[in-house]
């Protein structure tokens, strides 16, 4: 578990504010020292948007599909697309038709780096102070320290692709350098 925290960058007291577990009993789980039941099990599961059975390290299933379990927020459902812990987690966002009409953005900011594609529809998203509309098929990326909102841009339902990593973490092109080939300039 200790593991796990580390890898995204989490500390105890972030984990503990997050889950409502004492940072003491955290740090015992971590240690090894108290075995967890269900009703440390499952905040933490919460916390980390993973299964339980990945949690405490479960035989992995030889089926590769992800079984995503949607949820509603504010009025959007939003389907996760990853269970892989740590690293950039995908979610795909339905904004049903008129959700967010005379509603005032709320921007807000968070720990993380975000990257949007628009399947369907027009998406009105709000980044510090510009305000522009992306249509079906367009990119936006930005560090999510700038405070953002996200919503319908007309009367219409939005459907809408997000990749949200930690913070730092941009799209990147690896190359190597190979003996004999000239150096990139």
């Amino acid at each position: 578990m200790r593991e796990l925290r580390l890898r995204r960058g989490i500390t105890l007291t972030a984990l503990s504010e997050a889950t409502g577990i004492t940072v003491s009993t955290l740090s015992r789980l971590e240690s090894g020292v108290r075995k967890p039941g269900l009703e440390l099990l499952l905040p933490l599961a919460r916390t980390y948007r993973m299964p339980v059975e990945e949690l405490i390290g479960a035989p992995a299933d030889v089926d590769p599909r992800v079984y995503p379990q949607p949820f509603t927020r504010n009025g959007m459902t939003v389907v996760p697309l990853t269970r892989k812990p740590g690293g950039p987690q995908a979610f795909k966002h339905i904004l049903p038709a008129g959700l967010t009409d005379g509603r005032e953005p709320d921007p807000r900011a968070h720990e993380g780096y975000h990257w949007l594609y628009v399947l369907r529809g027009r998406l009105r998203v709000v980044l510090g102070d510009r305000d522009f509309v992306l249509a079906e098929g367009e990119v936006a990326e930005f560090d999510t320290h700038l405070p953002h909102w996200f919503g319908n841009a007309d009367d219409r339902a939005v459907e809408f692709l997000s990749i949200l990593g930690p913070q730092g973490e941009r799209v990147h092109i690896r190359a190597s350098y190979r003996p004999g080939e000239p150096r990139p300039s």
